[in-house]
Order: structure tokens, then C-alpha cells, then sequence
């Protein structure tokens, strides 16, 4: 089988995200890492490319080199990860984007909502693919769940909770930890903090499993700990294109919770639920009748599930094959495009640049209603309702 030549921009020795992607995607053999710009202190990056097996000649020291090079080779790469900070992805993705590569970037897309439309508009006019990395769409059960609620199993859905609430920023003594504080200053955060980094995998949760945007939303955000400037809890109702309501808690502050993300979509004919600490139990409630766990990789399950499972039933899988879910669902694209066949739609599945364009807004959007007293706002141009 061919591999799909790859490249990764930040994610650096010590990188929790830049470790998770590289397990990612190469856990299929669909990738294969082969140049990177890996830290923002040059001779480290090069370093510890080559460490990874990066041939020194693609061991670049930022990724403006590594853009310069890496688009006049033969052997272009097929792929390129943005795993550096948030207010960098706009910059680097327009610009490979511009010279004809494909992209997969960290969330947020970018930091302002006309930047983000600017990508779309960009990859779009390109032809390429720019994906946003909301990595936990890649569990099989949440996607047996978007499945069962698209067949029709759930009816009519009626409503969408989700959460993402921990309780790792709750101690008043580690505020002014830089690893914490920056993440409350809105110099370097945005306009957001816990729901620009927390909640919004939770809001696109939310989209994903019911196939619905959300239109209008009304939020309220709350600063618990002094001395910081950006929520660490917020509150979200919103409205979805399809009728279904909305409520979203995400907190930073929420003590004994260590993750915390969990999506219920309740309809007409019956309701399901799912906890990311459990990930390979889908909760299924028809109504009037007993509540029913579905299991990962049981073999009545929908195709789009079982194709994202890797271990027998019985056998947990978790948060790297999620993420390496977003990478088979691009290479299926990628791969499809190039010998021009029929991509398979089973396991197509990535979330895209209007996804990303969508959930910058969103919080956007959310910020401008907190700050107006929580009065309903349009979700995409954040103006009040009357």
C-alpha cells in the first residue's frame, strides 16, 4: 500500500499534542513523517526531527524554511499538521495553503471569525483540504451515534446536552502558573478562554452526532478565580438549523472532574449518551423501554462505527486511535483524489474548514452575548436577536 508522505509544524520534544498526532497518524501506515518544524527554538526542532528518523536536509528550523523547500520537491508532502500555538494557524495554513497543500490544523482554525472565512474561501478556490483536529469525532461510538440518529432510530431530535468540565484550573494557588495564566489573558487567549479551548469540542460534538448547525445562541460566562480576565465557566443555550435545542456547560474549575466530555442527544423515539472517560459504551434509551449499552465493535453495529474500531469487542480503545480516525479519514480523501476514485464514505469522516470557521464564531458569538448580559445572538455573526 502506499504511504502519504507527511509533515508536522510544532509539536516538539515534550509536546503533548505534537506526541498524540504523531502516534495519529502513523498508527494506520497511511502516514509516514517525513519533514517537520518541530519547536520554535531552531537547533531543538532540527534536532529532535532527526531523532524521529527526519532526513536532515528536511529537518527544517521554522516552517517558513521548511514551506520554501518542501514546494518545489518532486516528492511533495501530501499532508502537513499545524500543531503550534493558536495564534499562529492562521498565517502558516494560508500560507501552505497557497502553494497547493493539503492541511490539518490544530483548533482553533484561527483567532478572529474573518480569518477563518478567509481559509475556507481559500482552500476551497485551491481545490485542497483544510481540516480542523476536533479529534474526538473519531471515536467509533460517537460516530455509531451520529449514525443511528441520521437512520432515523431517535426521531425527531428534540435536544442536545454536552459538556466538557474539569477542574484543573481550580487552584487559586497555580493562577499565576505562566502554563495557566496565559490561557486567561486575552492578549494571548482571545476573546475566550475555557470555552475557546474546552467547550467547543463539545459544541461540535454536538453538530456532528445530530447533523445540525447551531443558529442562535445565548451564553453566560463567569471568572471564579480573581485576577483573571477570561471565563473559566461558561454556560451556552443554543438553537440548532434542524429544531433541536441546546445546552452546553463547560468549566475549568469543576473540581473531581478530570476530563469531562460528555454529548446526550435525546429525540421523539428514544435518547443516547456518551461519557469520552468510557468511550467504548454507547448508552441507547428507547422509549418506554430499557436503557441498552452498545458496545465497541459489536457486530450490529453501523458500518461507520465498526470501520473506526481497530480491537475486537471486549478490547478498550481510546484517544489516539480517535485522533488516528481524522488521519484515515483524510487519507481516504487524499488517496481517492489522487487515483481518482470514489472516496469510501464509511470512513471519509474529518472535520473541515467550515467546521472550524463555524466553532471560531461560535465562541465569538458566545463572548458578545455574555458581554451583552446573555441576550440571544445570531451563531455565525454574533449580532442580537430581536
Amino acid at each position: 500500500m502506499k504511504y502519504l508522505s507527511w509533515g508536522l509544524i510544532g509539536g516538539g520534544e515534550g509536546s503533548q499534542i505534537g506526541g498524540t498526532h504523531r502516534i495519529a497518524a502513523q498508527l494506520d501506515g497511511k502516514f509516514c513523517l517525513k519533514a517537520g518544524a518541530l519547536d520554535i527554538d531552531r537547533d531543538s526542532g532540527k534536532a529532535f526531527a532527526q531523532r524521529l528518523g527526519i532526513a536532515a536536509d528536511r529537518a527544517y528550523g521554522d516552517w517558513r524554511e521548511m514551506l520554501e523547500a518542501e514546494k518545489n520537491r518532486e516528492d511533495r508532502l501530501d499532508l502537513v499538521t499545524i500543531a503550534t500555538p493558536n495564534n499562529s494557524h492562521y498565517e502558516i495554513a494560508k500560507a501552505f495553503l497557497q502553494e497547493g497543500f493539503d492541511v490539518l490544523c490544530e483548533k482553533p482554525l484561527t483567532t478572529t471569525v474573518e480569518q477563518a472565512r478567509e481559509i475556507v474561501v481559500l482552500a476551497e478556490n485551491r481545490g485542497r483540504i483544510c481540516a480542523v483536529n476536533y479529534g474526538y469525532s473519531g471515536y467509533p461510538m460517537v460516530r455509531q451515534c451520529r449514525a443511528m440518529v441520521a437512520r432515523g432510530d431517535l426521531g425527531k431530535i428534540r435536544v442536545v446536552v454536552a459538556e466538557f468540565a474539569h477542574g484543573h484550573h481550580a487552584d487559586e494557588s497555580q493562577a499565576d502558573n505562566p502554563r495557566i495564566k496565559w490561557r486567561y489573558d486575552p492578549a494571548q487567549a482571545g476573546v475566550s478562554s475555557v470555552l475557546a479551548d474546552a467547550g467547543i469540542h463539545a459544541l461540535h460534538l454536538a453538530c456532528f452526532t445530530t447533523g445540525q448547525e447551531v443558529s442562535s445562541l445565548a451564553a453566560d460566562f463567569a471568572s471564579t478565580v480573581e485576577g483573571r480576565q477570561l471565563e473559566d465557566d461558561a454556560l451556552l443555550a443554543f438553537r440548532m438549523s434542524g429544531g433541536a435545542v441546546g445546552r452546553l456547560w463547560t468549566s475549568a474549575v469543576a473540581v473531581g472532574r478530570a476530563h469531562g466530555l460528555t454529548i446526550a442527544v435525546y429525540g421523539g423515539k428514544g435518547g443516547l449518551r456518551w461519557q469520552q472517560e468510557q468511550p467504548n459504551q454507547l448508552l441507547w434509551s428507547p422509549v418506554n423501554g430499557a436503557t441498552v449499552t452498545l458496545e465497541r465493535a459489536a457486530s450490529d453495529l453501523e458500518q461507520e462505527s465498526l470501520s473506526a474500531s481497530r480491537a475486537p469487542i471486549g478490547h478498550p480503545e481510546g484517544f489516539f486511535e480517535a485522533f488516528g480516525n481524522v488521519y484515515v479519514g483524510l487519507a481516504e480523501a487524499l488517496l481517492a483524489r489522487q487515483s481518482g476514485r470514489k472516496e469510501r464514505n464509511a470512513v471519509l469522516h474529518y472535520p473541515t474548514a467550515d467546521d472550524g470557521f463555524r466553532s471560531v464564531a461560535a465562541v465569538h458569538a458566545a463572548a458578545q452575548s455574555a458581554g451583552l448580559g446573555g441576550i440571544w445572538v445570531d451563531a455565525v455573526s454574533g449580532k442580537a436577536l430581536s
